[in-house]
């Protein structure tokens, strides 16, 4: 069995090799894929362009797109689950879902079931195909241990619409967080471009050959140690805000990749998606829609007005 994923080459990416631009992807959307991957499917012409012949060493372009056949080691089906999910608002063209910290958007490699996209199916909702064979609907994603609101298309107008919104950088998507110091600036941008980690590549980092990414932060509160804060994302890069937090020293509480061994006590990074804005793609109106602090979260904030952490 195969997997077919249909890659589009934005503006920003243009002039990277295809076989790093492919690489790194299909590693955003969950594939642990590396470049000799990549191109020994080249080789193998699983990996198809308007181009005659392409090769590794080939620079892309805006607005191109690459269709990669992946091999499947067994088969594998996208059925419904019957899964809990939190749907805050729905209609004949999208589906507005506040997800819980642990849940997975969609299938990935090491996350096969129990997903949002299987709850979702699980409940009987459409999705959009055009977000690719095992990302029905999906135009944005927030990571596992981060809680709250994210849209999927349930159309495939809707899904266009969402898709040019974010690319525009119009959708509205506000987090909360708590980050590890005292941030001395009660607001902030900070833009620094984010990329694959050279050193490893399961990892993000500010890179100079990074994505353009841009982040704006607003202090909330502040305790002796921590600063609870409320952030906007002009860009959506992988980690976008994890990576940016780090970068300037004051990394999430509990992220177990970019923050410090001994932190608060919550299972995943404090970050929260709280304010989800767009226009809906069919009737141009606004929506916006908000998702309270989750449980632990909290409890965190309780803690800390109380001097426990």
């Amino acid at each position: 069995m195969t997997v077919l994923e249909r890659l589009r080459v934005e503006a920003e990416d243009a002039g990277e090799r295809l076989d790093r631009w492919v690489a790194d992807a299909l590693q955003d959307l969950g594939y642990d894929v590396s470049r000799s991957q990549v191109q020994a499917w080249l080789d193998e012409g699983r990996i198809q362009a308007g181009r005659v012949r392409i090769k590794a060493s080939d620079r892309v372009e805006a607005g191109e797109t690459y269709v990669v056949e992946i091999p499947q080691p067994e088969p594998i089906r996208l059925e419904g689950e019957s899964i809990p999910v939190d749907v805050v608002h729905e209609d004949e063209d999208v589906v507005v879902v506040d997800k819980p910290r642990g849940m997975v958007v969609h299938p990935g490699a090491g996350h096969w079931r129990g997903t949002l996209v299987h709850a979702l199916i699980g409940r009987g909702t459409p999705l959009s195909a055009l977000g690719g064979d095992f990302r029905p609907g999906v135009v944005h994603r927030i990571d596992k241990d981060t809680s709250g609101l994210l849209v999927l298309a349930k159309t495939d107008r809707a899904y266009h619409g969402l898709a040019e919104q974010l690319r525009a950088h119009t959708m509205e998507r506000v987090y909360l967080a708590i980050a590890h110091g005292r941030l001395t600036h009660d607001r902030g941008r900070i833009d620094a471009p984010v990329g694959r980690d050279p050193k490893n590549r399961q990892r993000m980092a500010v890179t100079e050959g990074g994505k353009p990414a841009v982040t704006h932060f607003e202090v909330v509160e502040r305790f002796d140690a921590h600063t609870y804060l409320r952030l906007r994302l002009e860009t959506g890069r992988t980690h976008q805000i994890r990576v940016h937090l780090a970068y300037i020293g004051h990394p999430l509480a509990g992220d177990p990749v970019y923050g410090p061994r001994h932190t608060l006590p919550i299972d995943g990074q404090a970050l929260h998606a709280h304010t989800l804005g767009f226009a809906h793609p069919a009737t141009g109106r606004w929506l916006s829609f908000q998702s309270p602090l989750p449980d632990d979260m909290e409890r965190l904030l309780r803690g800390l007005r109380g001097g426990l952490y």
